[in-house]
């Protein structure tokens, strides 16, 4: 067999990547390169972009495996200290499982990677499986970066994600640690954080984007302002008389929707009608056309 070169990687995706490298030939595999080891074999990679695995998915795989075994082979390469022993490429979250269920051996296919390789394919796969936070990502993009010299095109070109997202994405690292643990436990999404980025006190806004549910176009608004929400008022509001409380509450009887009035005096006011849906949106629009046009 002709030695196998080393071909540029960038650009092919993760079944290029697995596929640029075969198997490991072995009698006791079979015929796609499967073969059974030893569980106790295996060890976590150290360049598994992914810390966190949550406890209630890992639970049902964990069942999944029990009953039906390991459907898809984890990914290894031969650890470059003990060659009799594996590291785990793709596929960690299978062997946890495969742990918990009591499983003494696992199918795995075995690659020559090398460690660039090793990364780009646990975190591709990672990517696009959707298992990373937006923290792992960032911390996997810089990995690729700092080790092996990718530029941000050429992560753009590998992942399939635009150089923008990976752009930002690294910015996400610039954000406070108790910021990037919002992250990391879903309190705040990676919109939110990249409207953080450039805030003076990200961590005070954070914790009023939480506070308040905020969608990220109010959390963009509110980085914009500098401030939190809670802020823009300098003075407490002055309470609404009965005639105008009893006015929001005819016409949100009668609209089925919640109408605020805001009264100024002399210097007018204005009516707000606030709607959750775009079905009550179009039936809003409706009636009131209805009503322009029956009056004239």
């Amino acid at each position: 067999m002709v030695a196998e070169a080393k071909p540029n990687r960038l650009g092919r995706g993760l079944s290029a990547l697995l596929g640029e490298s075969t198997p490991t030939a072995d009698a006791s595999e079979g015929k796609r390169g499967v073969r059974d080891v030893p569980i106790a074999f295996l060890h976590p990679s150290p360049f598994q972009p992914r810390r966190t695995f949550d406890a209630d998915e890992l639970g049902d795989l964990t069942a999944s495996v029990r009953d039906r075994g390991i459907l898809q082979p984890i990914i290894v390469r031969r650890k470059p200290s003990d060659p009799n022993e594996y590291e785990i490429v793709a596929g960690e979250r299978r062997w946890r499982a495969a742990q918990n269920a009591q499983l003494h051996e696992v199918p795995v296919i075995i690659k020559e990677l090398d460690d660039g390789a090793a990364l780009e394919i646990a975190l591709i796969e990672n990517i696009q499986r959707s298992d990373l936070n937006p923290i792992e990502e960032a911390q996997g993009y810089a990995a690729l970066m700092d080790r092996f010299g990718h530029t941000q095109e050429q992560l753009s070109n590998l992942i399939g994600k635009s150089r923008s997202h990976i752009a930002n994405t690294l910015r996400l690292q610039s954000l406070p640690s108790q910021v990037q643990d919002m992250l990391v436990n879903g309190q705040l999404s990676a919109g939110h954080a990249r409207a953080l980025v450039t805030a003076e006190d990200p961590a005070l806004l954070a914790d009023e984007i939480v506070r308040l549910k905020m969608t990220v176009r109010e959390a963009e608004e509110m980085a914009r302002q500098g401030k939190p929400a809670s802020a823009k008022k300098s003075a407490p509001s002055t309470p609404k008389d009965p005639d105008t409380r009893d006015l929001e509450n005819n016409l949100s009887a009668s609209l089925g929707l919640k109408v605020t009035v805001s009264d100024r005096g002399e210097k007018g006011g204005e009516v707000r009608i606030a709607y959750k849906t775009l079905e009550q949106l179009d039936d809003l629009c409706k009636r009131l056309t209805g009503m322009l046009e029956s009056a004239y």
